[in-house]
């Protein structure tokens, strides 16, 4: 089993407080977001495109794999995860993750296709967007 970690901090309300993101290995080491990151044109980053990011290379490593076991070669894939965030009553909730990817390789066509559709419904984080969520929660 393998078990790796994001963290994030925050401070202030909604709309006016900022947090930032960090990874385990350190990729992301202190990444800005905040309210504006993720509803208005401030740079940064927000939630639903660090979930977009790790769906896209998820799917792309499951399909290489898939790729390679079918015996295609020169494997080249190109893929973008578009995180639908929408209004929930007084809430959000993600409705959609739409994967848009460019595909190559020395093999069959509709062979690539199927296998496609297998890792897009096959990589683990294809399964996490329909996992169930458990907490430990601490107040302090």
């Amino acid at each position: 089993m393998v078990t790796r970690s994001g963290s994030a901090t925050w401070q202030g309300g909604l709309k006016d407080g900022t947090g930032t993101v960090s990874t385990q290995s350190g990729a992301l080491d202190g990444l800005s977001y905040g309210f504006n990151k993720r509803f208005g044109e401030e740079p940064g980053t927000n939630p639903e495109e660090l979930v977009g990011a790790a769906h896209a290379a998820c799917f792309s490593m499951a399909l290489s794999n898939m790729l390679s076991e079918a015996g295609i070669g020169n494997i080249d894939i190109k893929t973008t995860s578009r995180i639908t965030l929408d209004k929930d009553g007084d809430g959000f909730t993600v409705t959609k993750a739409h994967l848009v990817t460019q595909i190559s390789g020395d093999g069959d066509k509709a062979q690539i296709e199927e296998l496609a559709q297998k890792a897009k419904a096959g990589c683990p984080i294809s399964k996490l967007l329909n996992a169930e969520v458990t907490m430990d929660a601490t107040v302090a």
